[in-house]
């Protein structure tokens, strides 16, 4: 890093109202040189709402060009010239464009610092009432079936709260996922519209919330769901036998109820398997 090196400044910008903006976002947005923005239009609207006026260049940075425009954002910073990163809502990195520049910076030495400030991610945890000492940020779910239903089955056993951002027309299926992976009746919450005019949060068990959302929901999605409870494991072969045959008795196949009887109590299939092997003698 040299003495003319420019500083790259990642700027959280308000999720709903503008006057949640702080004040050295407005300060950087009138002095800044450059600022690279998710939505140049929405940018200068939010300028107007905050009586703002940018007097820098305005670059756009958004998902269909970062690769591209991380170039020639870091050939301004090794120019001198500070760069200030600024998204539609949030924090620039969290599921939002940053994290290629960020890495790119750090990689020539130049400094990088934060103006703090709201984050959706961070509002619908306190809000949700699920606990807040531990959590996980989980993005986006994907779109597909397939690939949804194998990242909530790998989360299933997650002890933190979880957050997920989602869009309004995927909501009822995600929700309807999550209830098979993480069980109907486990705890959550769906955050509509934070800070805004209309917010909503809606708290619930995940069946309960899927069968409101199958209704139609429409705004910003946050859903924060709670953590795998803790469970008190089996061990005795009897027990271990006896779970297997409630399962099968549900219509799992033997060797399925086997495989998620081991994954539930921390136990090698083996042990089940004879478990259920001994019972059946």
């Amino acid at each position: 890093m040299t003495a003319d090196t420019g500083t790259l400044l990642l700027a959280a910008a308000p999720i709903g109202r503008p006057e949640d903006a702080s004040r050295r976002l407005l300060a950087a947005l009138a002095d800044v040189p450059v600022v690279a923005a998710e939505d140049t239009r929405r940018l200068r609207r939010l300028a107007a709402d905050l009586g703002v006026e940018i007097t820098g260049r305005v670059l756009a940075h958004h998902e269909h060009n970062e690769r591209a425009s991380v170039d020639g954002l870091l050939a301004e910073l090794l120019a001198g010239r500070d760069v200030l990163v600024i998204t539609d809502a949030g924090m620039p990195g969290v599921s939002d464009p940053g994290y290629r520049l960020v890495r790119a910076a750090v990689s020539e030495g130049v400094p990088v610092t934060v103006l703090p400030g709201p984050s959706a991610v961070t509002t619908a945890l306190v809000v949700s009432g699920l606990p807040t000492d531990r959590f996980c940020f989980e993005g986006f779910a994907p779109r597909k079936q397939g690939e949804r239903a194998r990242r909530f089955s790998s989360l299933a056993d997650e002890r933190r709260t979880m957050v997920f951002f989602e869009s309004p027309r995927r909501l009822a299926d995600t929700l309807a996922a999550m209830a098979e992976a993480f069980g109907r009746d486990r705890p959550a919450a769906v955050c509509r519209e934070l800070t805004k005019t209309y917010e909503e949060v809606r708290r619930g068990t995940l069946a309960e919330l899927a069968k409101w959302a199958a209704n139609g929901v429409l705004g910003e999605i946050t859903i924060v769901v709670g953590g795998a409870p803790e469970r008190a494991g089996l061990s005795e072969p009897s027990d271990l036998a006896a779970a297997v045959a409630d399962r099968e008795a549900a219509g799992v196949a033997r060797k399925q109820a086997i495989v998620e009887i081991a994954k539930e109590n921390g136990l090698p299939k083996r042990v089940v398997y004879d478990a259920v092997v001994t019972a059946s003698k």
